[in-house]
């Protein structure tokens, strides 16, 4: 059960993505194309599709690898979210004059670089929460106030780790070199999922029946289909199956690991996530630098401001380590992992160098109003931030 930063308030209840209206993200950018170059930043508004979803369809629609085109940030699925991905050696006006199922070209401009992941400043968010319980205002606005006061827990949260919750097992199943149990979490289990087809297949799999589960498996998972292809061919050969998935797939699933090893070390520093402790790798939020906290009574007014904070890990190799009382509980978790930090330096380009995350993240132009039986928020977030955190924290409902 996830604890909250504002226990204290009650919940609003309610519920959310009710309609794509009903969640709207728009990037801010970290800068803007200078209308020369040979990438071109393409604006886009995108509705029920998830960001890789429309760079495939991007790439079809303009013959380029999907490979090549360049996005700032990941975004799910479910609302509509206006993001800007790079598409080399293509002419504005053949981007214009696209017609994708999903996708909204707002605008295409030259610029000389790809865009690379964390290339922008931030998210803005406009929500609405749909069927508060009454009194819902002022505690959304109590909550608001601790948030802003004291930060957002800068968890991931569930939305991190797939449909059927799993991407992290897939991660690190990875890091043990255990392919058999990648494949198997990959494939799923058939209690996560309502579609009987989807299930039927996952069941056929489990049950060794190969072939029928290639069967069942619909056209659109395709790389449960290739693993399972691979498989017929060569029965128990998992690891050289698992070559199947996408390297991109594959650093999303290692990711969502290093993702779900954080999120356990912010539960622990919950209640102590605006304060710094000697050994503490501290996060400067005006540039990004770490560094290691030697005085925390000295640190403490820069913490208050919002200057600092206290970072968790993102494990891989080359991580900074954090030393002291954090430094221990760090090293533990990642010990029951049965793992060490050598264990992500893996071969192929999925080299895992690891990097240090904040507990919290300031929240900006925060505000919250009623409409009939909703709320709607608008609020900003920096890079990396989930505006799921900021919700949860609201509506206190699992």
């Amino acid at each position: 059960m996830q604890r909250y930063l504002t226990a204290e308030v009650p919940g609003t209840g309610g519920t959310i993505k009710n309609t794509p209206e009903d969640f709207v993200v728009e990037e801010i950018p970290a800068y803007l194309p200078s209308g020369q170059g040979e990438h071109c930043y393409v604006v886009i508004e995108k509705r029920g599709i998830a960001t890789l979803e429309a760079v495939r369809r991007l790439a079809k629609a303009l013959g380029v690898q999907e490979r090549d085109i360049g996005y700032a940030g990941m975004k799910d699925a479910v609302g509509i979210t206006r993001q800007t991905v790079s598409i080399p050696r293509v002419a504005p006006d053949k981007v214009r004059a696209l017609d994708i199922p999903g996708i909204q070209i707002l605008s295409a401009v030259l610029h000389g670089n790809k865009l690379r992941l964390g290339h922008l400043k931030g998210n803005r968010f406009e929500i609405r929460v749909r069927e508060v319980a009454p009194g819902a205002l002022a505690q959304a606005e109590a909550v608001l106030a601790v948030l802003m006061s004291r930060g957002v827990p800068n968890r991931f949260g569930v939305q991190r780790y797939g449909v059927q919750g799993n991407t992290h097992a897939i991660g690190a199943a990875m890091l043990r070199r255990d392919y058999k149990a990648a494949v198997d979490t990959l494939i799923g289990d058939p209690a996560q999922v309502t579609d009987e087809r989807w299930r039927q297949a996952i069941e056929a799999y489990r049950q060794g029946d190969l072939a029928e589960s290639l069967a069942l498996f619909p056209g659109h998972f395709r790389t449960e289909r290739e693993l399972l292809g691979r498989l017929q061919q060569r029965p128990d050969a998992y690891e050289k199956a698992f070559h199947a998935v996408q390297p991109r797939m594959k650093r999303l699933y290692l990711s969502a690991f290093q993702s779900s090893l954080f999120d356990l070390v912010l539960e622990r520093r919950l209640e102590s996530l605006d304060l710094v402790e000697e050994g503490d790798i501290a996060f400067k939020h005006d540039n990004g630098a770490c560094f290691i906290v030697q005085d925390a009574a000295a640190e403490a007014p820069r913490v208050a401001a919002f200057e600092i904070s206290p970072t968790g890990p993102m494990f891989g190799c080359t991580m900074m380590e954090a030393q002291g009382a954090q430094g221990e509980l760090e090293a533990g978790i990642l010990a029951a992992e049965g793992l060490v930090p050598d264990s992500f330096n893996l071969s192929g380009g999925l080299r895992m160098e690891g990097e240090r995350r904040p507990l919290r993240v300031p929240i900006s132009a925060a505000t919250v109003r009623q409409d009939g039986g909703d709320l709607l928020f608008d609020f900003s977030l920096p890079r990396g931030a989930y505006a799921t955190c900021v919700l949860s924290e609201v509506m206190k409902d699992q």
